[in-house]
C-alpha cells in the first residue's frame, strides 16, 4: 500500500482486497415476520433517502429501485488498524466505510472514477462545503473544452442540483497539496457502485449530507 495519493488502475468489482477484515452476514426473517420487518425496512428507507425540503436547494427522494439494499447506508461489523474517525474508501467493493470505536463503521455505497482516473494511498479532509460551487482542473477542461465557462476564471459553476459536486462536498489534500479529488455527492443513484467519474468519490446526496455531519475536518482518509 502506498502512502502517497497516485493514479492507479481500477482493481474492478470482483477483485479481492488482502489486509482487509471485515464482516457481514445476511439471514431470512421467519415467514411469520416478514411482512413487518419489510415495513421496519420501508419505514427506514423513507427516513434515509426521502425528500429533502428544508435544503438550500430542496432534494427529491431516491427511487429504492435504483439503489441495491447493499449500497444503502448502514452501520456494519467492521475491524479495521484505522482510528475511529478515519473514511476507508474500499475500492474493489465500491464501500466508504467512517470508522467507529468498538469494531463498527458507518458503511456508504459509492461510485469511483473511470479507468485511468483512479487514486489510491493516504490524505486528509483539508475542509468541507455545504452546497459547494464546481470548478473543473484544466485537465479536465483540455479534454472537455465546452467546460471552459466553469473554470475558475470564470467564477465556476454555482451550486444547486445539477452541480457535479452536490449538495456537500469533502476536499481532500496531501499534507497542504490540493489533490483536486473530493468525496461529493450526487444526483445520480444508478452511479453508486460503478467505476463513472472522473477521479472523485460520488454518494447519493441523503448520504453526503449525512457523512457531512459526522466528518470532522482532518480527519484522515485511505483509498485502497
Amino acid at each position: 500500500m502506498t502512502t502517497t495519493l497516485t493514479r492507479r488502475r481500477f482493481v474492478g468489482a470482483g477483485a479481492s482486497l488482502a489486509g482487509l477484515a471485515l464482516a457481514g452476514c445476511a439471514t431470512t426473517p421467519p415467514a411469520e415476520n416478514a411482512s413487518g420487518l419489510a415495513t421496519v425496512f420501508k419505514n427506514s428507507f423513507v427516513e434515509d433517502y426521502g425528500a429533502r425540503l428544508e435544503e438550500q436547494f430542496p432534494l427529491p427522494a431516491v427511487d429504492p429501485a435504483v439503489l441495491a439494499p447493499k449500497f444503502r447506508r448502514q452501520r456494519v461489523a467492521y475491524t479495521t488498524g484505522e482510528k475511529p474517525g478515519s473514511l476507508v474508501v474500499d475500492t474493489s467493493t465500491f464501500f466508504l466505510y467512517l470508522v467507529e470505536s468498538g469494531n463498527t463503521a458507518m458503511r456508504y455505497g459509492v461510485g469511483l472514477g473511470r479507468q485511468g482516473f483512479e487514486w489510491s494511498g493516504r490524505a486528509r479532509v483539508a475542509w468541507k462545503r455545504p452546497w459547494p460551487k464546481w470548478t473543473p482542473p484544466d485537465s479536465m477542461i483540455a479534454r472537455e473544452p465546452h467546460l471552459e465557462k466553469w473554470s475558475v476564471r470564470n467564477g465556476g459553476m454555482p451550486p444547486g442540483l445539477d452541480n457535479p459536486l452536490g449538495a456537500r462536498a469533502l476536499y481532500i489534500f496531501e499534507g497542504k497539496v490540493d489533490t483536486l479529488y473530493r468525496l461529493h455527492g450526487t444526483n445520480q443513484p444508478r452511479s453508486i457502485g460503478k467505476a463513472v467519474s472522473s477521479g472523485c468519490v460520488r454518494l447519493i446526496n441523503q448520504d453526503v449530507i449525512d457523512l457531512y455531519d459526522r466528518v470532522e475536518p482532518g480527519a484522515p482518509i485511505l483509498v485502497m
